[in-house]
């Protein structure tokens, strides 16, 4: 007799994608390095140079993961914490951050904060694996003060003369590395089709200005592979 699952579809998926996460997480440093040739920390770095001057403003790290971000903003000033459902990621990455970043369990769609509370929010290739980003969206509005800076780093969609070079390398090429270096290939595939899935840089501009930010621009790095979405909560 077969039994049906009483779980709701959206936390199935939050589950699925939490424990993909414990999996990978003693070696997802390194399979961002392998996969991007280290070209995400270029990205970061572009990314964080959007964050404002703030000398001891308040920032959140979305999806924070092992820190890397919220190192980067410690450095421009802020007081910032990490908020990234898996434990295991933040475990991973907290021996090697500074000790004045703070590490905190939350999920974008029901961030722990109050309203109003934070200057910055940032989410660095995080928001499509939230099941609700619309949600998430909404919420980062909520915990922003009045002026306050949402940042977003994404995968995206990279030119027309580019796609189809980059289509075949993620999906021959990174589950494969996934399988050598972090013996997880369904990890990397389920990262490919999350990649492929989510929506390119106009669309999610306009999800943003839908939530109810202002101002909201973008910038394409790697001629479209990522994109900087910018958007302000109105003063």
């Amino acid at each position: 007799m077969h039994t049906r699952s009483t779980t709701p579809p959206d936390q199935q998926h939050r589950d699925d994608i939490q424990a993909m996460f414990e999996l990978v997480a003693p070696r997802y440093d390194l399979m961002n390095d392998l996969m991007s040739f280290a070209t995400h920390r270029l990205w970061k770095r572009a990314f964080v140079r959007h964050a404002p001057q703030h000398h001891n403003g308040l920032a959140v790290d979305l999806a924070g993961g092992t820190g890397d971000i919220a190192r980067l903003l410690h450095q421009r000033g802020w007081d910032v914490s990490v908020c990234d459902p898996s434990a295991a990621m933040m475990q991973a990455g907290r021996p090697h951050q500074p000790s004045e970043i703070s590490w905190v369990a939350g999920l974008g769609e029901s961030l722990p904060f109050a309203d109003a509370s934070l200057d910055l929010l940032t989410v660095s290739f995080g928001l499509r694996n939230m099941t609700q980003p619309g949600q998430a969206l909404s919420e980062a509005l909520r915990v922003l003060k009045p002026g306050g800076r949402f940042l977003c780093l994404e995968f995206s969609t990279p030119a027309p003369w580019l796609k189809p070079f980059y289509d075949l390398y993620s999906e021959h090429i990174i589950p494969r590395l996934g399988a050598m270096v972090a013996g997880r290939p369904e990890a990397y595939r389920y990262l490919v089709n999350s990649i492929r899935a989510f929506p390119d840089q106009d669309s999610l501009k306009a999800q943003m200005q839908d939530a109810g930010f202002v101002d909201v621009s973008y910038t394409n790095l790697s001629f479209g592979i990522a994109a900087i979405h910018i958007g302000n909560k109105a003063p």
